[in-house]
């Protein structure tokens, strides 16, 4: 069986595991006092110089998010997402259970566009005092379709939401893939553009965590007191902050996020020249392409892989590269692609 599920099947890269077996004896203060956080938020602070960044670490995105919305939203508050988002489509309403609503939107290949917040904050408007108050906007980079927003399309979101008073929230938890694509900007640009962003590092070489970085300082204050309530403080955080320690001192998390986008690339370009239709072009480590019912039954009895959707009889497949996936990995998987491509309709 070749596993393309996901991007977290494994635990880390061998780097940390000895890192935290080496530090596994010490004695560290608890809820994200210690050193290793520290030296850890110091780390990312040299990767966004030109703004002054406010960091937490969290264990995961979902977390992360639901301890976000309940900060800074006022109980009447809402974020505007795409009707792809994360937090609309695979967090069981994390952000509905804190009591705010996700007001959807379409999306454009899984992206938000400036047309459809405003659109969706005037009519919002017609009926103030009646209805929720827009305060936020939510987009993934990468998106849950493997898509990236390029440096005009955040900044057109930014200008949009600073015009209408928004806050502009950024889920980073394939921002790794996202910076080594060929975009064009940097984690340091991400910083200026958005209110709040995270880092995720669980499909990216760690084995588990997320930085919450702030860079509105109006958001700030009171952000560890809703940490606390939603769980969010880990006691013994200093496991995560010696994981990004580890992955951003030398560049690591950059290094396998390139990885995982070349071999993405590389089986998309397989896929394409064998014939499978495609749900949209790629750009980072997931790709999606669509099966007939024939080939589906074929495929899944060799390869592990998420079924996004089922479609007009046929399956819409989710393949994702990961930072443990080898070229070998790869060339096994265009093998049996090869043979299931020559899988017709049944009769």
């Amino acid at each position: 069986m070749l596993y393309f599920r996901n991007d977290y099947q494994v635990g880390c890269i061998p780097e940390i595991m000895k890192a935290l077996e080496a530090n596994n004896s010490n004695i560290y203060m608890p809820h994200g006092q210690d050193v290793e956080c520290q030296k850890a938020k110091d780390v990312l602070q040299s990767k966004m110089p030109d703004v002054h960044i406010d960091v937490h670490f969290v264990s995961g995105g979902t977390i992360a998010n639901a301890t976000i919305f309940k900060a800074i939203l006022k109980p009447y508050e809402a974020v505007i997402a795409c009707k792809t988002a994360h937090i609309a489509t695979r967090e069981a309403g994390a952000i509905e259970a804190t009591g705010h609503k996700v007001i959807i939107v379409d999306d454009n290949d899984g992206k938000i566009t400036p047309a459809a917040i405003e659109k969706t904050f005037n009519q919002h408007m017609l009926g103030y005092g009646m209805m929720v108050y827009p305060k936020a906007v939510f987009i993934s980079n990468a998106t849950e379709m493997g898509t990236i927003y390029s440096e005009d399309e955040l900044h057109a979101i930014h200008d949009k939401c600073k015009e209408l008073g928004l806050y502009l929230i950024l889920d980073g938890e394939r921002l790794g893939v996202t910076l080594m694509s060929g975009v064009g900007y940097t984690l340091n640009d991400i910083a200026k553009l958005c209110d709040i962003f995270t880092i995720g590092i669980s499909k990216n070489g760690g084995l588990f965590g997320s930085a919450i970085v702030i860079t509105n300082p109006e958001l700030e204050d009171g952000f560890p007191f809703v940490m606390k309530q939603t769980g969010a403080i880990m006691a013994k955080s200093w496991l995560i902050g010696l994981q990004f320690q580890v992955l951003f001192q030398d560049d690591t998390f950059y290094q396998l996020a390139k990885h995982e986008d070349e071999l993405s690339i590389q089986l998309q370009n397989a896929l394409h020249n064998l014939g499978y239709p495609l749900l949209m072009k790629a750009y980072t480590n997931q790709v999606f392409p669509i099966l007939t019912n024939e080939q589906f039954e074929y495929l899944s009895e060799r390869v592990d892989f998420d079924i996004w959707d089922e479609w007009e009889g046929q399956y819409i497949i989710r393949l994702v590269t990961g930072f443990t996936t080898t070229q070998q990995d790869i060339n096994d998987l265009c093998e049996v692609l090869k043979e299931t491509a020559k899988i017709k309709l049944k009769k």
